[in-house]
């Protein structure tokens, strides 16, 4: 995934706005009861218990290419243990300390040998998080945590970020779903990520 170059919002800091929905996620994942492992979400492939693997597998790979590690093994296989909370924070905590560490002026590796810019990296990394932190919170009924900023935020980074191949059938991300351009800043980034903002699973 290239990234354009078009100019984002700076003057967040970057690292404490990653460090807040990572926080706000790992809590989401956290209250994520075993009669909820089951119920649908909006990542069409994904139930609860699929969506709360694929959180800590891919949060340990970012975590990994962070800190200029190889991550062994396949996080879309990642299976959690009997803390999956436990094992977020951890990742989140490695993950914040390398990009307070080693910063963005880099490459980062994201699967095998390929790197990537780190801003790219960061850009995707929290478009993850936030997103799936939606997907997580929607599909277990819960109050969605994260700000008009954090969202905003992300969805400008999204936009400098995501090209249109990588949309549609067999693809990470579904079509732009259209929404009100006055819609709440969460509303446009899930439909800009390809989902339904009015998603419930009581619906499904």
């Amino acid at each position: 995934m290239e990234r354009d170059d078009s100019p984002v919002d700076p003057p967040v800091d970057r690292v404490g706005l990653l460090a807040g929905v990572l926080a706000k996620t790992g809590d989401l994942v956290e209250g994520v009861g075993a009669d909820r492992l089951s119920l649908p979400t909006p990542c069409h492939d994904y139930d609860v218990q699929t969506l709360v693997d694929h959180l800590v597998g891919w949060l340990l790979l970012f975590e990994s290419g962070c800190h200029g590690r190889s991550y062994d093994g396949d996080p879309g296989q990642y299976k959690c243990g009997a803390d999956p909370a436990a094992e977020f924070r951890a990742a989140a905590a490695g993950l914040v300390a390398g990009w307070e560490s080693y910063g963005f002026d880099r490459e980062v590796a994201v699967t095998g040998s390929r790197k990537l810019p780190a801003e790219t990296v960061f850009d995707m990394t929290l478009m993850e998080y936030l997103t799936h932190g939606w997907d997580l919170a929607v599909a277990t009924g819960r109050a969605v945590p994260f700000t008009e900023e954090e969202a905003a935020q992300t969805l400008n980074r999204a936009k400098a970020t995501l090209p249109p191949q990588y949309r549609g059938e067999n693809m990470p991300f579904g079509e732009i779903v259209p929404v009100d351009e006055n819609a709440p800043a969460m509303d446009r980034l899930v439909a800009f990520l390809g989902r339904e903002p009015g998603f419930s699973s009581s619906s499904r």
